[in-house]
């Protein structure tokens, strides 16, 4: 076996995009950890790359007359540099869909903020989410307040009338009503009917890239989308919650006065009685909180769709889910909240 000064050998480089292939006499040298060069007959090449520590062995080849020199790799890598498998590995993993939405969320509701702290809000596009929200969700909230109130007088005046109890009806109702069912029921109403609206509209515009057109001509998608939502949510529920509350009891009273002969002045007067101005400023509160839960999410959800339209279907309905969970959530956290302790309003209609 003898040493050969130049060595005679065939190099084939790899990569995504194509390939390239040396065959020629060539002498490498290697100038530092980091970086190979090769020069031969007209032309020398030098490139960085992952250098893996390695023993050469030169070999005697009878065919050509020179030397072939193979490479014979150990598995540790000097350098530190990722390797093809790790590399594999990453690439292949991807955070949960409610993990990183649920991060979309916070981050969406940060930035609404700050852009409302600035005065970076598009008015006419909150007036026209307004009017969305606001008096287009009027009739559908106070039919199903009607109703959900005229249910509830059923059950309070059978047990109450067994009871004698009935000058108290009206001011349960009132208590329940405005404390509990007008808020909640409103925000239900609005979450169905809203923020499906609004998961759906910026999922299209996610998966058909009118939300990159924007950005090309200048604007910011907080602005002009998110932030108007929010700020209508915020402001038209509560006004809602207020319509819901007065059709609710006038619904109750009218019911108790047809159907079981309590009186409507009866009903009103116990309910004048035990209501007080925070339980009305409650329900509002409660209202405005819902609403911005309502459009944080469905706009969060709907921006963050992926999928084409089966993806803006799967968005949609999961916005609706996650925003009812969480009205169910700030509910329980709101009322534990404002009403702590053993509560003495009943005692003025008893």
């Amino acid at each position: 076996m003898r040493t050969a000064s130049q060595h005679h050998l065939m190099y084939y480089f790899s990569s995504r995009r194509g390939s390239c292939k040396f065959h020629q006499a060539i002498k490498p040298r290697v100038w530092n950890s980091s970086q190979i060069s090769f020069t031969g007959r007209g032309q020398s090449l030098r490139f960085p790359a992952p250098i893996r520590k390695t023993r050469l062995f030169v070999i005697s080849n009878t065919d050509d007359g020179y030397a072939c020199a193979p490479l014979l790799e150990e598995e540790r890598n000097t350098n530190n540099v990722p390797t093809l498998e790790s590399e594999a590995f990453f690439s292949e993993w991807f955070p949960p869909s409610f993990l990183w939405r649920g991060l979309s969320v916070l981050v969406l509701a940060g930035q609404v903020i700050i852009r409302i702290l600035k005065g970076k809000v598009h008015w006419g596009n909150t007036l026209e989410q307004l009017e969305r929200v606001g008096p287009k969700s009027v009739g559908v909230c106070l039919l199903t307040s009607a109703f959900v109130g005229m249910a509830f007088t059923i059950q309070f005046i059978r047990e109450f009338t067994r009871l004698g109890l009935n000058r108290s009806i009206g001011g349960v109702l009132a208590l329940a009503f405005s404390r509990e069912l007008s808020p909640v029921v409103t925000s239900i109403v609005i979450a169905g009917r809203i923020g499906s609206a609004f998961a759906a509209e910026l999922g299209t515009m996610q998966v058909s890239e009118q939300t990159d057109t924007l950005r090309v001509l200048g604007s910011n998608p907080i602005d002009y989308l998110v932030t108007p939502r929010v700020i209508a949510s915020s402001l038209a529920l509560p006004f809602l919650t207020l319509m819901c509350f007065t059709i609710g009891m006038a619904s109750s009273a009218l019911l108790a006065d047809s159907v079981y002969g309590i009186s409507i002045n009866i009903i009103l007067d116990s309910a004048q009685r035990v209501l007080q101005s925070w339980d009305i400023i409650s329900a509002m509160i409660k209202s405005q909180v819902f609403g911005m839960i309502i459009s944080i999410v469905s706009c969060a959800w709907g921006a963050t769709t992926i999928g084409g339209a089966k993806g803006v279907g799967e968005s949609t309905t999961s916005a609706v889910v996650i925003s009812l969970v969480g009205i169910f959530m700030a509910d329980f956290a709101l009322s534990y909240c404002f009403f702590q302790g053993a509560g003495d309003s009943l005692k003025n209609c008893v």
